[in-house]
């Protein structure tokens, strides 16, 4: 692939030296991300601080100030065949800390340890490459396995409301680590460019069993994607810069053939997003996630914001 990058530049050099230096860099940053074949390593960080109680969509008052802090770490490890066929395998790692109340005391601990693992195989379905515009399409598919504790979903059997006591937005769902089931996934994504404008957009679907406990987490959708510009282009690397726009639509949850009311949620979130690449080697992201609609059920505590960053090493 490195060479292919090599004869576009020669192709192209009569189109003018600035044009063929950039899909040059196009064509390297989208090696470093997706299409260079061999073995790739990467660590990606979400960092989100619920902090915020709503019911039903609307923000109530928070007596004892609870929170609820999320790190998932997830150890990624891929192969790409080719420029059309690769697989990858995500471990999370998580540790979360909370406050919340229970009946009039007041509850505070943490949970860490490795969430479920996942399997996906991503397929290019389209990819065209000229001077000036650039298309890849990409569709995945894998399962999620049920490595993670899920002994936190436990705690739905016990819950009890106490009169006059404040009422809890976490939860035992909101804590475990594991769900005990394997589930599916499916998505897609698409990138288009034209000269040194870009937009992308991604989404996944997540299609639960029943896990543990009698307790089936709700399918989920979430999506990502927005404009963007190149804002240094070269043969070593490129620098990106991305508004982002991002959200998820969730149903409630069942336990034991009951729908669990405090589960649903549709969000949607804005910020901006920052990726750099090396060579056709390395790519790092950066971006930051404010939410500006949130549609929950019942009582919950929701993100105030949300830190993502990422990096991939290919060899």
């Amino acid at each position: 692939m490195k060479c292919l990058s090599v004869v576009l530049c020669v192709v192209l050099s009569g189109a003018g030296a600035a044009q063929a230096c950039d899909l040059c860099a196009v064509y390297t940053a989208t090696e470093a991300k997706e299409v260079r074949p061999g073995w790739s390593v990467g660590v990606f960080e979400q960092f989100t601080h619920f902090g915020t109680l709503r019911e039903n969509g609307d923000e109530v008052p928070d007596a004892v100030g609870q929170r609820l802090d999320s790190s998932i770490t997830q150890l990624i490890v891929g192969y790409q065949f080719n420029n059309r066929l690769g697989v990858q395998f995500n471990l999370p790692v998580i540790y979360r800390s909370f406050r919340r109340p229970e009946g009039f005391a007041i509850d505070t601990g943490h949970e860490s340890g490795i969430g479920d693992a996942s399997l996906t195989a991503n397929v290019t379905v389209f990819q065209r490459f000229t001077e000036d515009t650039t298309i890849v399409v990409n569709v995945l598919g894998g399962l999620k396995f049920p490595t993670g504790r899920s002994d936190r979903l436990a705690e739905e059997l016990n819950e009890i409301e106490v009169p006059g006591a404040p009422e809890s937005g976490v939860h035992g769902h909101d804590l475990a680590l594991g769900s005990g089931s394997t589930d599916g996934i499916i998505g897609g994504s698409v990138l288009a460019r034209w000269k040194r404008l870009f937009a992308s957009a991604a989404l996944q679907y997540a299609i639960r069993s029943e896990g543990d406990f009698d307790y089936r987490y709700a399918n989920d959708l979430t999506w990502n994607g927005g404009p963007g510009v190149y804002v240094w282009l070269s043969h070593t690397g490129t620098a990106t810069l991305q508004f982002n726009v991002s959200g998820e639509s969730k149903g409630t949850d069942t336990f034991q053939g009951a729908a669990a009311e405090d589960t649903g949620i549709t969000a949607v979130y804005l910020g901006p997003e920052v990726s750099v690449t090396w060579r056709d080697r390395l790519n790092a992201d950066v971006g930051i996630d404010l939410p500006v609609v949130q549609n929950n059920t019942a009582v919950q505590i929701v993100p105030d914001y949300r830190i993502r960053a990422a990096m991939t090493w290919r060899f």
